[in-house]
């Protein structure tokens, strides 16, 4: 999405112009950029937090030539996501979990939730890093979450 999209899409739900709302939009980028370079940090409730963050210099390799090369310390903009943001992402590699397991199952997932397969090799693995009420699939990443550091079990 480009951010004249953004801008159409807030425009037609709020009910401005699109020269006042892309104003809008562009202020706020320009905040964000500005509160960075001057504080290095911005947290947005539900969002998330971008950082100015210092990467150290180091060694590298030109993959081409396989000479090594310098690469001079920098500053990067990071960004980490807020719990909603996390969580509704979560929820995507959940659904393409299940979709693709329906798919591999030769089946569609008719009005949404598809049943999980009784795989044996799950539990016989030890494939149990999924949160009370997820499903567990095998070789995927839609089991793990940042909870699993605080839920041992």
């Amino acid at each position: 999405m480009t951010k004249k999209e953004i801008v159409k899409a807030i425009s037609e739900e709020i009910g401005l112009t699109q020269l006042k709302t892309k104003e809008i939009v562009q202020k706020t980028f320009d905040a964000i950029v500005e509160t960075l370079v001057r504080d290095g940090r911005i947290e947005l409730r539900n969002f998330g937090v971008f950082e100015v963050k210092k990467r150290a210099a180091r060694k590298a390799r030109n993959p081409r030539t396989g000479d090594k090369v310098f690469v001079p310390e920098k500053f990067v903009v990071t960004f980490k996501p807020g719990k909603e943001m996390e969580e509704k992402v979560l929820q995507l590699e959940v659904e393409a979990a299940q979709s693709a397991l329906a798919q591999q199952h030769g089946t569609q997932a008719a009005g949404g939730e598809t049943p999980p397969s009784t795989n044996a090799s799950n539990t016989e693995s030890g494939n149990t890093n999924s949160l009370p009420g997820q499903t567990a699939y095998p070789n995927s990443v839609a089991s793990v979450s940042s909870h699993d550091s605080h839920n041992p079990g």
